[in-house]
């Protein structure tokens, strides 16, 4: 499967039952295609929606996600203005959101909306997500084109928010975020550690039970 499918595929086995959950742009909107068929699970879009479905299906051109891509709702949907859609992020409702990423470091610190120099629309909600949801995970390719790390000791990049992010999914591995530091705790199938150190540019502990990602 190609990398974006991967990372979303694994994202999509960290919820729960009930969970309400918010999904970024980009590979982030791809997880609600994999959420399995016995969990149930909200999908918020920070747009204006609860109940957001998978794409597969997806022909109303006025129904997207805070993307613009089309998507489906599910049964028992609700559609509201942006007052109330932050009003549910703001009030800690929101279990988990799951964020694309420029830089993640160390420390938990998340870069992801502004490259210096580049035109940019705006930060978007993620400044607001990743404070109001109780877990932030990162799903992100583990490396830039340029072959350029993306977990870095510090992030150069302008920061979203410090210390906010718990776990990072990439196309190599798992990372969560610990009070010690950086743990990786699973391999991509046919990933290697040598690969993940040639890449990963933060120091990091390797976990005793690392394990193979299921996907």
């Amino acid at each position: 499967m190609d990398n974006r499918t991967l990372i979303a595929k694994r994202v999509a086995q960290e919820f729960k039952d009930g969970d309400v959950v918010n999904l970024g742009i980009g590979i982030p909107t791809l997880v609600a295609d994999y959420i399995p068929a016995d969990i149930d699970v909200t999908l918020h879009s920070e747009n204006g929606f609860t109940g957001l479905g998978p794409a597969d299906g997806a022909t109303d051109p006025d129904l997207t996600n805070a993307g613009a891509s089309l998507v489906t709702c599910k049964r028992g949907s609700a559609m509201f203005d942006s007052a109330l859609s932050f009003a549910i992020v703001r009030g800690r409702h929101l279990d988990a959101t799951v964020l694309g990423a420029l830089e993640v470091d160390e420390a938990g610190n998340l870069a992801n909306w502004m490259v210096p120099g580049k035109m940019v629309p705006g930060m978007g909600g993620a400044m607001d997500l990743v404070v109001g949801a109780k877990r932030v995970i990162v799903a992100m390719e583990h490396a830039g084109k340029d072959g350029s790390a993306k977990i870095v000791k510090k992030c150069s990049l302008p920061l979203t928010a410090r210390g906010e992010v718990d776990m990072i999914v990439t196309n190599l591995a798992v990372f969560h975020v610990r009070p010690e530091g950086l743990v990786l705790t699973e391999l991509a199938p046919g990933a290697e550690l040598d690969t993940v150190r040639a890449l990963t540019a933060a120091d990091y502990k390797v976990a005793a039970n690392l394990t193979t990602m299921r996907v």
